[in-house]
């Protein structure tokens, strides 16, 4: 199993969305903290629109490859905002036929390895929805420690 990391760029962005967003009822937006109601942007907004203006050659978010296809996305983001000290990084493996393979824990370590070499911070988190027990697990598995809890919530 071969996994990469790469930005995203316009020749990826129809695949990607066929990858990501073309299932309105994916098993992934059900763990996603169902309380948030995301919305999935619709193909021709996304291809040729302004939706994918943050995935398009972003250090911040990026798409993982397996063996030569999307499977899943990583990202990272600043909950503090212009203070730059509080960065969070997440991932989403799309189609549930990859989930439990061992692809998201490849792909998490290298984005957090990615993540430390790219800037200067003695911490990086990941924050989930509580429901979410396969993400909790995977962050354990990769060595994070849990350091707080919000029932039902993260």
């Amino acid at each position: 199993m071969k996994i990469s990391i790469k930005k995203i760029n316009k020749n990826d962005l129809e695949d990607f969305w066929n990858v990501a967003y073309k299932d309105k009822n994916a098993a992934w937006t059900k763990f996603n903290g169902p309380y948030f109601k995301d919305k999935l942007p619709e193909k021709e907004g996304f291809v040729h629109g302004e939706a994918s203006k943050k995935h398009l050659n972003n250090n911040m978010y990026k798409a993982i490859w397996c063996d030569g296809e999307i499977v899943e996305s990583v990202s990272a983001y600043y909950e503090d905002g212009n203070l730059k000290r509080w960065l969070d990084v997440g991932t989403c493996i799309y189609d549930q036929s990859n989930w439990h393979k061992g692809i998201g824990k490849i792909a998490l370590k290298k984005w957090i390895d990615e993540m430390f070499g790219l800037i200067d911070l003695p911490h990086v988190g990941l924050t989930t929805w509580s429901g979410n027990q396969s993400m909790m697990h995977l962050a354990t598995k990769i060595g994070l420690n849990k350091e707080a809890e919000i029932p039902k919530v993260r």
